[in-house]
């Protein structure tokens, strides 16, 4: 009975045997040598952070054609460089990213509850989202370091977690298990396109400055004397930060937190501090470029938008051509905006750094007339830029309003120093409440000339600086606020004066919509000169085509172009728009701000063929992070920039009204930022300026 039994397993085993070993050749499939040569060249991390199971099925994708020899996260280019010469292939361009934490909170974010439980970020977020009320905000426990299987990042005593950037392999895994996505991954393409998302960590400054620059990192950096660091930090947002330092009005200083307890801080005076450290250096700092992606890019105009737009598309590798139709680069930068606000030298500067970066410029082409769309196209042009500017200022519809002795604010501008240079003994009378206004009241006085303004409102609805105006009235210009001309008193032909009328508010008060007209309230006055500086216009004659059609929808609000706001596309596809040919007259950070949304625009558009909607953008200041109380400990004077005498003023055209300061002054400026998160702020800002005489305890100022 048992020999029989062993006997028939060892026939059914045999049999199977038999059985196999014929599968075997039949079904015998014969793994590619390569797959083996290529997982021999992988460091065998198996993170996954390449989107495979494992090294093993990184490499058989690859040899399988689905995947590039770039692939590798843990490996650099030697491995890539050797993966291709097994395969017979060339190495791709693969952009570098790294981690990177936006949280700057910790120990400074307010707790909810005390959390006891597992040590583990994710279980923590578990319970209402965590303890601390920041729901974007780190919760510290390390989560991220525990999966990090390159050691590459830790924690710091609050409890912040920092990134090694040389030991960072961006396999994404820190990010896949922060539960707040408070670590994000990001490349230099993603870094400099980003555009701000209300599930990021934003100060108020930085939500209402337009370019939506970093100024919490830039003034820390400064601080610790990384002025690099710091001009780096701008220009990933801001490419012309000297011009920027001189002309913005800081709209981030009003929204700045310092103000709850003191006054804000001088973000602008900072901006320019760092600008003019390495332009003082003689030596400029280098910026990166990815390499050639050769897509070519048209862009219409060399004014702020149009360089903007230049100098972000080539960083990211694009290839952008500027067409200029004067000979001067710049915009009104150039020949403009007069010298004793932004030097011809700095602005020199900032646009050969833009220009240095490979930016192609072809100057005397005008648009409509020496090229056109289809022409560009032919040329191999992807996209088109629009970044013509608005320099047509309106006439005034009044009686004589053209007569010999009126002229246009640009025209005026344009021709001090050359064609008007003396204006001694002279009567000029300005129409406007411009930034362009008071640099003709300026520029007038400067010259000799007596000067008067007509202005419709009161100062502070002025569209002009504050700053600006009161520069003007520091020269004796009589500013006549709620004023408007009515007609133009003329002789033989020639300007004489002008009768003005008074305007009123209907609620003087309140100050709200349009001033009206007081009957009997009409006036004279003497003018040799009149400068027209209302307003300046979009000129759409450039945009028509033979026929007389306009090539683009225009915006009934501001007369320019019509655009998405977020991707600046036209109604044409493959056009887009930014600056003051989008918006109208504007401030120059709006124009930065345009180029680059644009350069997004195009760079998605000329390498995926369609633009994606950003998630969760921020459109307007997030109503959580303006704060009502702080406790803040110590007060610290707002720095006072030196300038120069108004005599000085009235006697030179190159020497520019604010002055500069020194780094200590600049350091003790930056120590005031508190360095705000979305609600989170530094309390003991300053600490380090304790013992200085001029800074004191709140509980002692009060």
């Amino acid at each position: 009975m048992v020999t029989s039994s062993i006997l028939v397993l060892f026939l059914l085993g045999l049999t199977a045997a038999g059985v196999l070993a014929a599968a075997s050749r039949i079904l015998h499939v014969k793994e590619d040598p390569r797959i083996a040569l290529v997982e021999n060249c992988f460091p065998g991390a198996n993170c996954g952070g390449c989107g495979y199971p494992g090294c093993s099925a990184a490499a058989a994708a690859i040899v399988k054609g689905e995947a590039a020899p770039e692939i590798c996260v843990a490996g650099g280019a030697e491995i890539a460089t050797n993966i291709a010469a097994i395969m017979g292939t060339e190495v791709a361009f693969k952009e570098p990213k790294v981690a990177a934490n936006i949280c700057t909170g910790g120990s400074r974010a307010n707790l909810l509850f005390d959390y006891e439980g597992i040590e583990d970020c994710r279980a923590e977020a578990l319970h209402y989202g965590g303890a601390k009320s920041c729901g974007i905000g780190c919760m510290g426990m390390g989560t991220c370091v525990k999966v990090c299987a390159f050691d590459a990042i830790r924690l710091t005593e609050d409890g912040l977690p920092i990134v090694d950037m040389n030991a960072c392999r961006s396999c994404g895994k820190c990010a896949e298990v922060c539960p707040t996505g408070a670590i994000r991954i990001s490349g230099m393409t993603m870094d400099l396109l980003h555009l701000n998302k209300i599930d990021d960590c934003l100060a108020p400054c930085m939500q209402k400055c337009p370019a939506q620059v970093d100024v919490r990192t830039y003034i820390s950096q400064m601080k610790k004397g990384d002025m690099r660091g710091a001009l780096l930090t701008m220009k990933e947002r801001n490419p012309l930060p000297l011009a920027v330092g001189r002309l913005c009005p800081a709209p981030c200083e009003t929204i700045c937190r310092r103000n709850i307890a003191d006054d804000g801080v001088a973000i602008h005076t900072l901006h320019r501090f760092v600008a003019d450290w390495e332009m003082n250096s003689g030596s400029r700092v280098q910026l990166s470029c990815n390499p050639s992606s050769g897509h070519k890019v048209a862009i219409i105009g060399a004014g702020p938008a149009g360089l903007s737009c230049a100098y972000f598309l080539r960083r990211i590798g694009h290839e952008p051509v500027i067409f200029e139709k004067r000979e001067d680069l710049g915009g009104m930068m150039k020949g403009i905006i007069p010298e004793y606000r932004l030097p011809e030298k700095v602005v020199d500067w900032e646009i050969q750094s833009i220009l240095d970066l490979g930016v192609d410029v072809r100057t005397g082409v005008e648009f409509g007339k020496d090229i056109n769309i289809g022409q560009l196209e032919a040329e191999g042009f992807e996209a088109v830029f629009m970044a013509t500017g608005a320099w047509k200022v309106p006439g005034l519809s009044i009686e004589n309003g053209d007569s010999e002795g009126v002229m246009d604010s640009i025209s005026f501008l344009a021709g001090v120093g050359s064609e008007i240079t003396d204006l001694q003994d002279k009567k000029v009378l300005v129409v406007g409440d411009t930034n362009t206004a008071m640099d003709v009241v300026r520029s007038a006085s400067r010259l000799g000339a007596e000067t008067a303004a007509l202005i419709p409102c009161i100062q502070r609805k002025m569209s002009a600086n504050k700053t600006e105006v009161s520069r003007a009235a520091e020269l004796g210009s009589d500013l006549k606020f709620l004023t408007e001309p009515v007609r133009v008193l003329t002789e033989n032909g020639q300007v004489k004066g002008v009768e003005y009328r008074e305007l009123q508010y209907d609620d003087p008060k309140k100050a709200t919509g349009k001033p009206k007209p007081v009957e009997g309230t009409e006036q004279t006055v003497d003018a040799d000169l009149i400068i027209i500086a209302t307003d300046r216009l979009v000129d759409t004659d450039a945009f028509k085509t033979e026929s007389g059609e306009l090539l683009f929808e225009l915006d009934k609000k501001t007369g320019g172009i019509k655009a998405d706001k977020i991707t600046m596309q036209t109604s044409i596809p493959n056009v887009f728009v930014g600056g003051e040919a989008h918006t109208g007259r504007n401030i120059l950070i709006q124009a930065v701000a345009d180029g680059r949304r644009a350069a997004r625009g195009i760079h998605h558009f000329v390498t995926e063929g369609e633009i994606p909607e950003p998630k969760n953008p921020q459109l307007r200041v997030i109503p959580e992070s303006i704060l009502k109380n702080m406790e803040i400990t110590y007060t610290i004077p707002r720095i006072q920039v030196p300038e120069i005498t108004v005599e000085e003023r009235k006697s030179t055209f190159k020497e520019e009204v604010a002055g500069s300061i020194v780094f200590e002054e600049a350091r003790k400026e930056g120590s005031r930022c508190l360095r705000c998160g979305l609600t989170c702020y530094d309390s003991e800002a300053g600490a380090e300026y304790a013992a200085d005489p001029d800074v004191q305890k709140f509980s002692d100022a009060s």
